[in-house]
């Protein structure tokens, strides 16, 4: 009876051992993805080039793990997504003041850029390439909204603490969006753009135009 279960317990570690190993070779892919995306461009970012970076030895490897050049792109916008959330999100939950957190927004993603240049200019150029109906676009856009609801009803919250001064909410959250993904593109072609220094400068300009004046 013990060796009955041992059996099933060395097959049960077997498949744990190769979901790891799955795991981390899609991981692997989507890593290499992004550093030739980012290098040089969307439509030369073949399976070739990318299981080269990876070190795989052919790109069926890339096919066993995702259904096509597609799957892989979507997975790539998610990981970066993914990667900005949990870098950005502990930066603004540190802070108590609406201010504080408006800042840590602006900053922190642009931060993000300047530590994780290849994710951003991989996420730019998929973006500007991907279809309006094509699922990874559906999805991007779709998450996108999401947070910038968040961050209107944060602004509403703040002005009716009386941190924030009155203005539109939604023009505001969208102007800043904006003047974030400006300096972003702006980055991926100009790599010795102080990107660091533009988030100061953003979160000083949109500092002064929220907050209330005595």
């Amino acid at each position: 009876m013990r060796a009955k279960n041992s059996t099933g317990e060395q097959k049960a570690g077997r498949r744990a051992r190769s979901s790891f190993t799955e795991t981390g070779r899609r991981a692997q892919i989507v890593a290499a993805a992004i550093e030739v995306i980012a290098e040089v461009g969307y439509h030369r970012a073949s399976f070739a080039k990318i299981a080269e970076r990876a070190g795989l030895s052919s790109t069926g490897m890339i096919s066993y793990h995702f259904e096509g050049r597609d799957d892989l792109m979507r997975e790539v916008v998610a990981e970066v997504m993914r990667l900005a959330d949990g870098y950005v999100r502990p930066r603004i939950e540190a802070h108590a003041s609406y201010a504080g957190r408006l800042r840590a927004s602006i900053e922190g993603n642009l931060d993000l850029c300047a530590e994780y240049p290849n994710h951003l200019a991989a996420i730019v150029e998929i973006l500007a390439n991907l279809r309006g109906g094509d699922p990874g676009m559906v999805a991007f856009l779709d998450t996108t909204e999401a947070a910038l609801a968040v961050q209107v009803e944060q602004i509403r919250r703040a002005q009716r603490a009386g941190e924030f001064c009155d203005f539109d909410p939604w023009v505001m959250v969208r102007a800043i969006r904006a003047a974030i993904d400006d300096v972003v593109r702006r980055a991926t072609h100009d790599p010795g753009l102080d990107v660091r220094a533009a988030g100061r400068e953003l979160a000083d300009l949109f500092d002064r135009a929220t907050r209330t004046t005595s």
